[in-house]
């Protein structure tokens, strides 16, 4: 999810469905989490939610956003960067430094894994004959895989590559983030991609 109106949406969408849902929410999109980390939480991390919180009126009612269907968040023409949860603002920070290096890169939030929204995935792999997947999961049998069989399937011609975690998770919160797929790990694989 991209932002509080997709989680209430998602989660208003959740309740009404008529069969099991299973709602995550990553928890650097949680602020009790980064509070729990006490004092240099919020310092060392710089791609979740504002210090100062959301500003504006809650609504009293949310909109049911609609299962199973990606939102393009960016358009772009060279490289299309497929995510979901905090792996979508960690690419929106790659698309804006690939666009200062002359790259229009368009950003896919899937919101959702299962069902995956494969005609937004076709579409865009289409449209820009590059794909890159950021996926916090480890590169064996993840969500990154997946996609790369809907495409195939799909006989869609295009470059593709992912941004996955690494084997190991090391304790230390420096390498945590070296390990993790980070804006500067998209944009290499990004500008690999681009040639």
């Amino acid at each position: 999810m991209s932002g509080p109106a997709d989680a209430g949406g998602l989660m208003t969408a959740a309740l009404a469905a008529g069969g099991p849902v299973m709602f995550l929410e990553h928890k650097l999109l949680s602020e009790p989490w980064l509070e729990a980390m006490g004092s240099g939480g919020r310092s060392t991390v710089s791609f979740d939610v504002p210090a100062a919180g959301a500003r504006g009126r809650v609504p009293t009612r949310w909109k049911p956003l609609p299962i199973g269907l990606a939102e393009l968040l960016r358009e772009g023409r060279d490289i299309g960067l497929v995510s979901v949860g905090v792996g979508v603002h960690r690419c929106l920070e790659a698309a804006r430094v690939l666009a200062e290096r002359g790259f229009a890169a368009a950003v896919l939030d899937l919101r959702t894994v299962s069902p995956l929204d494969s005609d937004a995935l076709g579409r865009l792999a289409a449209a820009t004959g590059r794909i890159l997947v950021v996926d916090e999961d480890y590169k064996g049998f993840g969500l990154s895989g997946e996609i790369a069989a809907v495409l195939l399937e799909r006989g869609i011609p295009c470059k593709y590559g992912r941004v996955c975690t690494e084997r190991t998770i090391p304790y230390s919160r420096t390498l945590e983030d070296e390990v993790l797929p980070g804006t500067a790990r998209i944009v290499r694989e990004s500008q690999r991609l681009l040639g």
